[in-house]
């Protein structure tokens, strides 16, 4: 008898038992399921992996035809309205453009970059079709060499210290800047107030590796508006200028535009006639930076700002003879002018 009544107990606990094996392998296959479908996140892997194919990268006279992207770049101490006013207006499509900049520390920069990011963020959070691709606004950590006074920043006392702070900024700035998908790099003075709004086309149509704008400066005489020749930093090399550059110490730098130092070089400054063809070209040995359009291959191939001493040169005059020295001839238009501000 007590065996005939502990086998229906038998029968259910074997039957609780292989339902919880049917739940438990259920289950399991469920989870497991999942796990395949939504893999958890790993470090790395392929989604990190970005290709940029840079044989199909153009830098072309018609720059507009190829989607072009330019890199406008521009070392700031003083934030000038006019300067931002003429950048904006710049009619290259703004989605095809971004905006670097670079300033050193110090009082005067920190009022310069409160005013720059409330510019930016005016714009950048504004109608759409005025904003630029990106903005990236990068601090130096060392304070400026000099005075920003114009007076100061030209006498040639301070050029040596200005010149090599101001290379060393912008190698930051286009070593930093820089993508692969950039095709043109426009060097843009902070002080450079009135521009053709089609300067992009303009300069990018000569299609060459380096062409920089002849820089001028309005001013009224007994109430006469006139304009001056103002950038003396592209010029044509001399032999003056080379036979004092054969009788310098290494460390020595030769600086244009002083009567300390007659080079007798061909200055772009003083090519200007007025009412000839703007589309002018000329080659030359030294450019200035103010207005200044560089082919990206040319940054990409190792040509920069030196800091120190090369040739007797330093900065933007350096960048033109490194330039030489790896195959790429630098142009300047006599008659295409820009215009710096006027304190």
């Amino acid at each position: 008898m007590a065996r005939r009544r502990s086998r229906p107990l038998s029968i259910i606990a074997l039957s609780g038992i292989a339902i919880l094996c049917i739940i438990y392998f259920l289950s399991s296959s469920h989870s497991s399921s999942k796990a395949r479908v939504r893999p958890p996140p790993a470090p790395g892997g392929a989604k990190s992996i970005v290709h940029h194919q840079m044989d199909g990268l153009t830098s072309s006279y018609r720059p507009l035809a190829h989607k072009e992207r330019v890199l406008i770049l521009t070392p700031i101490t003083r934030f000038y309205d006019e300067y931002w006013n003429n950048l904006v207006n710049l009619n290259y499509p703004h989605d095809l453009i971004e905006l670097g900049f670079i300033l050193p520390r110090g009082r005067e920069a920190n009022q310069a970059i409160q005013r720059l990011d409330e510019a930016v963020n005016a714009l950048q959070t504004g109608p759409k079709k005025n904003r630029f691709s990106k903005v990236t606004i990068l601090r130096q950590d060392f304070d400026s060499p000099f005075s920003q006074s114009e007076k100061d920043r030209h006498a040639l006392s301070s050029q040596k210290d200005r010149r090599a702070a101001m290379a060393r900024a912008r190698n930051s700035l286009f070593s930093t800047t820089i993508t692969p998908t950039t095709s043109w790099i426009l060097w843009l003075d902070a002080d450079i107030v009135e521009t053709p709004a089609t300067l992009i086309q303009d300069l990018t149509a000569h299609n060459k590796p380096i062409v920089v704008a002849n820089c001028y400066q309005r001013y009224v005489d007994h109430g006469e508006s006139k304009i001056r020749p103002y950038d003396f930093n592209t010029w044509q090399d001399s032999e003056a200028a080379q036979k004092m550059g054969q009788m310098m110490g290494e460390d020595d730098v030769i600086f244009e535009g002083y009567s300390e130092m007659s080079t007798q070089r061909k200055q772009l400054a003083h090519m200007y006639a007025p009412g000839k063809d703007v589309n002018e070209e000329v080659a030359v040995d030294g450019v200035g930076a103010t207005a200044l359009m560089v082919k990206a291959e040319v940054h990409r191939d190792g040509a920069m700002f030196p800091s120190f001493p090369f040739y007797h040169l330093l900065e933007t005059e350096g960048f033109a003879r490194m330039a030489k020295r790896l195959g790429y001839q630098a142009y300047g238009l006599p008659n295409y002018l820009v215009y710096h501000y006027n304190e």
